[in-house]
């Protein structure tokens, strides 16, 4: 006996497709508009920004070295300086204990933490006192009272360095984790780069699919506009360098040169503007990875990641601008264009969708444009999750990360330079 196609060894049973999807699928593909040579090449020269987005991005990521690779093997067995780590917190209950656990367990010989707290309400200090169990290396401090004019993050990182002996200070924040040998690759990356601030890009971690949709979105913008750190480096004027606070290291001499945090006081973006000064100064700035060295929670839901972004989107970004006063003006324009170009694609992509299922016309050019500009979209998008570690079919949530990111920017352009931030209201400069 024969068998039949169903039964045969080694297959899976296929049911044949109902007349309903055969219907629909023959419907969308006989309503696909005929595809001509110029039609197809006006959609690539069209789509050509977004299809090398993707190899701009990976080139960049090339260019930037990772902590990850540091050699430490016999870092510590030279005469090593003093680190000195100031960790500014206000009202960070939820991170405060971790991240002082992790500093405390650190490899690094010769380290002192200064937890500096910042008029906190909810036991922060507390706990701080607690996470540091009497270790002779961790001070706690209070910060004085706010000076007007400042933001309470500078004044709170140039109230703990008062009290730092190092010749190396980094400062970091509440709710960063560090690896235990986070201190001694960042002080040996910091000597091979010839750098006088370096700072890391750890691990992002996102716990909402909020977190999941945005963050990618924004850390990509990002990049794109700074680039890797040869760009970052080779960079000739102070609007091109960039840092992330959230863990720079730089020399006690540089920061007092500069007069510490008082020249960033006003800036809601004090980690951009401090490498700005340095860069200003003639000195290097440079960008490592630490994906497996630093982690970090910037933001637990689509409220704080609104707060938080919108902070920073307008009042900070424009400081990055080209063309000086005039590039400043026409930041808004900017500013909107990123999310409007993550999220224009795919709802050109979805209404030539529709349109042909429902028998309407739809243009060749337009229907390639936003096939293609989708794709690299992304592929963008996967690349920037794999480098965080994290499973590229979320880069699915782009449409979703570009129409939040576009609202956070309309709210922050109407917002200006006000901000608020941890009960605290602020004019950025």
């Amino acid at each position: 006996m024969v068998p039949t196609r169903h039964e045969t060894r080694g297959t899976l049973p296929l049911s044949e497709p109902s007349g309903e999807f055969v219907s629909i699928m023959s419907s969308f593909l006989l309503g696909l508009p005929s595809i001509s040579l110029l039609g197809a090449a006006s959609a690539a020269l069209a789509a050509a920004p977004w299809m090398a987005a993707p190899l701009v991005l990976a080139r960049r990521l090339q260019s930037t070295p990772s902590l990850d690779d540091v050699d430490v093997a016999g870092i510590t067995a030279a005469p090593t300086p003093r680190v000195s780590i100031v960790l500014p917190a206000r009202n960070e209950a939820v991170h405060i204990a971790a991240c002082i656990r992790s500093i405390r367990a650190s490899t690094w010989p010769d380290l002192e933490l200064i937890v500096v707290d910042d008029h906190s309400t909810d036991g922060t200090g507390d706990l701080a006192r607690e996470a540091a169990a009497g270790d002779p290396r961790v001070t706690i401090v209070n910060a004085p009272d706010l000076p007007a004019g400042w933001f309470g993050k500078q004044w709170a990182c140039q109230s703990g360095a008062v009290h730092a002996t190092g010749s190396l200070l980094l400062f970091t924040d509440a709710d960063t984790r560090h690896a235990p040998d986070l201190v001694g690759r960042m002080v040996r990356m910091r000597e091979r780069r010839g750098a006088e601030l370096l700072s890391v890009a750890g691990h992002q971690e996102m716990g909402t699919v909020w977190e999941r949709a945005v963050q990618p979105s924004v850390f990509t913008l990002i990049l794109t506009r700074y680039g890797g750190a040869d760009a970052i480096e080779r960079a000739t004027k102070p609007r091109d360098v960039v840092a992330n606070g959230q863990c720079f290291m730089m020399s006690r001499r540089v920061y007092d040169a500069i007069g510490g945090h008082e020249p960033v006081r006003g800036y809601v973006v004090e980690d951009v503007m401090m490498a700005q000064a340095i860069q200003a100064r003639g000195d290097r700035v440079s960008l490592a990875l630490g994906i497996g060295q630093l982690s970090t929670r910037m933001y637990d839901g689509l409220e704080s990641l609104m707060k938080g972004w919108g902070k920073n989107m307008y009042a900070g970004g424009r400081h990055a601008m080209w063309w000086g006063a005039i590039g400043q003006r026409l930041y808004p324009l900017f500013l909107l264009a990123f999310p409007l170009g993550v999220l224009m694609p795919f709802v050109a992509l979805t209404w030539c969708v529709f349109a042909t299922l429902l028998g309407g016309t739809v243009s060749t050019g337009l229907l390639l444009w936003s096939a293609a500009t989708s794709a690299a979209i992304l592929t963008s998008f996967a690349a920037a999750n794999r480098l965080n570690g994290d499973p590229i079919r979320r880069a699915l949530l782009a449409p979703l990360g570009g129409a939040i990111v576009l609202a956070i920017c309309v709210l922050a352009i109407a917002r200006g330079n006000n901000v608020r931030w941890k009960d605290r209201g602020y004019v950025s400069q």
